[in-house]
């Protein structure tokens, strides 16, 4: 029996192991034929580890270096297995951590007619055959029965990525999109910008979506494929789950990305033309840099990881060495024909496996419970603040905002405080004492205005920081050098002042003779 994940019985194990490791989980499933090559494919006892030998070539020469033997050992093998037992083992888990607040992700990965098609989706015909996907969708959907104490939303959306053009094919024009769909990255990650994302009040209409989704796909036929998806396709379903027993306003989401990518293709062998030769051409080119961003993100103290290079690793920069716990499924053929097919996939996937990502849990906060939650709060402190004065034998206080009356009253008591008809101010409460300081502050301010509007109607009051109208009272005699108005006050009045000492008639003469008579 393959072995996978522990039979951990949902999320507490699974996030256990997964948080500790941190690594992308890689599985290979390999596809049925009459004609294994037993001599050139063997499992090793764990179930883990798989070896593949490829006979020397005799006609090269007695020397030849060339390696004919490789091992991989991954985290289970599906070898002939039921597409009940590649969902227990490899998305179970998953989907259960996605309830909980986890962002999950599963690709199928592998050479072109190797399943993952099958895998991913499954037959529609047969309902023993369906895939990961419609699974998936039915054990989040009976979760939501089974857990009466949560409310849970499902969205889904389903795109393709077909010539490096992005497709919603959920979309009324998904082959026509206007404007064209984009990616953007923000705080919470990346998203694609104008998808449509359908919510889903049951089973049924989520699978109708995928059903929908699966018709708008682009597919083609070559020599090994007769139905071959020309696109890499992601469906996503989105979680929501509020809590109905705690009035708490933290919530969680997640979102599951389910992926299906074209399959890589060998020229010689698919014998693509026109068309097929352009979508074969971006299919290998999309592959290629998707190995480029595996390898460098397996690569420590890597400093940049090329996900821009093409709309597939930017979209699922998330899930590669992110917020995600990513599983990957390598389908492979069996047949020793595509043995060496077999062997990049292999390498690809024993690659994946030294990606590490950091899973965290999606925590969104409802404003609107949160509001509700502290006006309940408010209630409850005002009305055990009524029962401690109850208790303490003080007079009823009220916490409301005061009213015009109240204010004026307050107004009154604090002008005869300052007007000495009062002692003291009696204080209740802290709005109180918040408008007591409001009224000082405001008498205040209506005596200053007071005292300049009596100044201004007797005198003519020139601020001093007014350079220009200084110098012209300098000018006319009436402001000494210093900005001092000419004159004294003379205790009984306002006097005109006193002229400068300069101006006295005689003033330099008398000056002179004080000065001889002083030795």
């Amino acid at each position: 029996m393959p072995r996978g994940l522990p039979a951990c019985g949902g999320s507490g194990a699974f996030a256990t192991m997964c948080a500790s490791t941190k690594r992308v989980h890689a599985f290979v499933r390999l596809r049925p034929s009459a004609e294994f090559p037993q001599n050139t494919i063997k499992f090793g006892p764990d179930n883990q580890t798989i070896s593949i030998y490829i006979e020397r070539d005799r006609s090269k020469g007695v020397v030849n270096n060339k390696q004919t033997d490789w091992s991989f050992k991954l985290d289970g093998i599906l070898h002939n297995a039921t597409q009940e037992l590649v969902y227990d083992t490899v998305a179970r888990d998953l989907v259960s951590e996605a309830l909980g607040g986890y962002n999950g992700t599963i690709i199928c990965y592998g050479q072109t007619g190797a399943g993952k098609t099958f895998t991913m989706t499954g037959m529609t015909e047969d309902y023993e055959h369906r895939g990961i996907i419609p699974r998936a969708i039915q054990q989040v959907f009976r979760t939501m029965e089974e857990h009466g104490g949560q409310f849970i939303t499902v969205r889904v959306s389903y795109l393709e990525i077909h010539n490096e053009i992005i497709v919603d094919l959920l979309s009324s024009a998904p082959h026509a999109p206007d404007p064209p769909l984009s990616i953007v990255e923000g705080p919470r990650g990346v998203s694609v910008k104008g998808l449509t994302v359908h919510s889903c009040p049951s089973e049924e209409v989520a699978l109708n979506f995928l059903f929908e989704g699966d018709t708008n796909r682009s597919v083609g036929q070559h020599e090994l494929n007769s139905n071959s998806s020309r696109s890499h396709c992601i469906f996503t379903i989105y979680i929501e789950c509020h809590s109905r027993m705690t009035s708490d306003a933290t919530y969680v989401t997640s979102k599951i990305n389910l992926v299906d990518l074209a399959g890589s293709e060998r020229l010689a062998k698919t014998k693509s033309e026109g068309q097929g030769l352009k979508e074969t051409t971006y299919i290998s080119k999309s592959l290629s840099f998707l190995e480029q961003v595996v390898i460098a993100l397996s690569e420590r103290h890597r400093e940049h990881i090329p996900f821009r290079q093409s709309k597939l690793t930017y979209t699922l920069k998330d899930s590669l060495g992110g917020n995600c716990y990513t599983v990957l499924v390598a389908n492979v053929c069996s047949e020793a024909v595509h043995i060496v097919e077999t062997l990049s996939t292999l390498r690809f996937a024993a690659r994946m496996k030294w990606v590490t990502t950091v899973p965290v849990v999606n925590e969104k906060q409802d404003t609107e419970r949160l509001v509700k939650n502290l006006e309940k709060e408010v209630f409850y402190l005002k009305e055990e603040l009524a029962v401690h004065n109850t208790l303490l034998n003080r007079p009823p206080i009220t916490y409301e905002p005061l009213n015009e009356i109240q204010v004026a009253e307050i107004n009154s008591h604090v002008r005869r405080f300052l007007e000495g008809s009062i002692d003291e101010l009696e204080i209740m409460s802290l709005r109180q004492i918040q408008e007591i300081f409001y009224q000082f502050k405001f008498i205040l301010s209506q005596q200053e205005q007071e005292v300049e509007a009596r100044l201004r109607s007797k005198y003519t009051l020139i601020d001093k920081n007014d350079f220009a109208t200084l110098s012209a009272v300098q000018k006319a005699g009436l402001v000494d050098a210093d900005g001092h108005m000419v004159g004294e006050v003379d205790g009984q009045g306002f006097g005109i002042g006193v002229a400068p000492f300069s101006s006295k008639p005689g003033g330099k003469r008398a000056k002179i003779k004080k000065g001889k008579e002083q030795p």
